[in-house]
C-alpha cells in the first residue's frame, strides 16, 4: 500500500503561533502602559488645600461713619479701599453741569460733619455714563467727571472747613460703571461722585 503523501506545510502550520505572539505582545505593552500610568498617578502630588476665607479686619471708625451716613439715607458701604459714599449726580448737579445745586448744600453739610470726625485721607472720585457729552463747558465725560470732583472738593474745603491736606480728586469718566448703560436706570446709577475715606491700613 502506497503511503499517503505528506501535504503538511510547516510554514502554514506555524502561522497561528505568529498571531498568538502578536496578541501577547500587544497585551504586554498595554499592561506596561497601564502600570506606568498608575505609578504616575500615585506619584502626582495632592492639590494644595483651598486658602482660608479672608477675615475682615475690624475698622471701627469707618464702620461708625458708615452707620451714621446710612441713618441719613445715604448709600455708604465698606470695601477694600475704605468707606465709600456714593452720591448720584441727580442729588448734586444738574445734567451736564458741574455746579453743585443749592438744594444739595444741607446734605453736604451733614456729610462733612461725619467726615470731620472720621480719620483718614478722602478721595473724591467722579464718574459718568457712556453717553458722549459735547457742550460749551466740557468736551468729554472725562472732563465732566473731574470737574465735579473738583467742585465737591472746593465745597468741602471752603464751606465746610475740611483741611485740603486730607482731600484729593480723581475722575474716571465712564470707565468704572456700576450698572449696564443699556437702560436709563443704569446710566443714572453710573453718573455719580464717590466720597472715599481711605483705609490707612490698606494703603
Amino acid at each position: 500500500m502506497r503511503p499517503r503523501p505528506n501535504y503538511y506545510d510547516s510554514e502554514s502550520g506555524n502561522r497561528w503561533m505568529l498571531s498568538y505572539l502578536d496578541v501577547l505582545t500587544i497585551l504586554l505593552i498595554l499592561f506596561v502602559a497601564v502600570s506606568a500610568q498608575g505609578l504616575r498617578s500615585q506619584r502626582r502630588p495632592a492639590p494644595p488645600p483651598p486658602p482660608p476665607p479672608p477675615v475682615e479686619r475690624p475698622r471701627p471708625a469707618l464702620d461708625q461713619a458708615r452707620r451714621e451716613l446710612q441713618q441719613q439715607g445715604l448709600d455708604a458701604t465698606l470695601d477694600p479701599r475704605g468707606l465709600v459714599l456714593s452720591l448720584p449726580q441727580a442729588v448734586l448737579f444738574a445734567s451736564g453741569e458741574d455746579r453743585i445745586t443749592s438744594a444739595a448744600l444741607p446734605m453736604v453739610d451733614q456729610i462733612a460733619d461725619v467726615l470731620r470726625t472720621t480719620p483718614g485721607k478722602i478721595s473724591l472720585v467722579g464718574h459718568a455714563d457712556a453717553t458722549p457729552i459735547h457742550n460749551k463747558h466740557f468736551r468729554s465725560n472725562w472732563e465732566l467727571s473731574v470737574a465735579r470732583s473738583l467742585r465737591l472738593l472746593e465745597l468741602l474745603s471752603g464751606r465746610c472747613g475740611l483741611p485740603e491736606s486730607r482731600l484729593s480728586i480723581a475722575g474716571f469718566g465712564s470707565q468704572e460703571p456700576r450698572s449696564p448703560d443699556a437702560s436709563a436706570e443704569g446710566r443714572a446709577a453710573n453718573r455719580r461722585v464717590e466720597i472715599v475715606v481711605l483705609d490707612a491700613s490698606a494703603l
